[in-house]
């Protein structure tokens, strides 16, 4: 397998991505984030199908998420449950349009993105586990998963230690509404692109090494990590979904922290 380039972050970008106000803004977007996915597909061996572009729509009025659909979109990513069931509730005319839940879920909305998600990439607790396996069975839904998993290791962010994965998956089966597709990670928000790769490898290396002893009915084939400044490091390490907002929607106005204050950094 060819050896990935020295790839850089593009976390310097941030905040500066031009807002896509046309359906062909949203075209052209799409098509320069994925030519850089097939780049970096090339340069690590890997084929462009095998990578999911997963725009993230968060806090984005419906007039671009419509012209994001226009563009192709058929799926968006939204990190707070009530916005994206806000959204969907007003986009039901666009019969197609299927929903992931990328952000933390308190227990409490578990019932929301029972209602409407089609999956659901944040889950890193047993107690969020059984609500939502409950609600789903009473919607007679299921919903696919991703386990999150911290892997730069920072307190501010969401998601399992490493070490305690393989117990938390073991545990899984027992709720059969949850069909678990993989692994999710937010890598470190640095420039230092080694140190970003890094929570990538281990991402990767977990998944590997979970895949021996997984229970049955528990696939881990995918591998969630990448945003707008680091997909193309993701790729080269094994991801099957990169989750990016502002290299196709353009920038948000303000900060995370203003939308969501004293949540973790979560650009994507």
């Amino acid at each position: 397998m060819p050896m990935p380039a020295d790839t850089p972050t593009r976390h310097e970008q941030h905040g500066r991505y031009p807002e896509a106000s046309t359906v062909e803004d949203f075209r052209r977007n799409l098509a320069a984030v994925q030519a850089r996915i097939n780049a970096a597909c090339l340069r690590a061996g890997r084929e462009p199908a095998s990578v999911r572009l997963l725009p993230v729509s968060k806090t984005k009025p419906e007039a671009s998420l419509r012209l994001a659909h226009a563009a192709g979109c058929n799926m968006l990513g939204e990190n707070k449950v009530q916005e994206a069931h806000q959204k969907w509730e007003a986009m039901q005319d666009l019969s197609d349009l299927q929903w992931s839940v990328i952000g933390h879920l308190q227990t409490n909305k578990a019932k929301l993105v029972a209602r409407f998600a089609t999956e659901f990439q944040a889950l890193d607790s047993l107690r969020l586990a059984e609500a939502l396996d409950r609600r789903l069975q009473a919607e007679g839904r299921s919903l696919d998963v991703f386990v999150q998993v911290n892997t730069s290791g920072e307190a501010s962010k969401y998601g399992l230690a490493p070490e305690d994965v393989a117990a938390f998956v073991q545990a899984l089966p027992a709720f059969s509404a949850l069909r678990v597709r993989g692994l999710m990670t937010l890598a470190l928000f640095s420039s230092e692109a080694e140190r970003v790769r890094q929570c990538f490898i281990l991402l990767r290396d977990l998944r590997d090494e979970l895949r021996q002893s997984a229970p049955g009915g528990i696939c881990l084939d995918e591998l969630s990590m990448g945003m707008s400044g680091d997909f193309e490091i993701a790729v080269e390490e094994g991801a099957t979904v990169v989750r990016v907002g502002q290299a196709i929607f353009g920038a948000r106005p303000l900060p995370d922290s203003h939308y969501w204050p004293g949540e973790v950094k979560t650009e994507a």
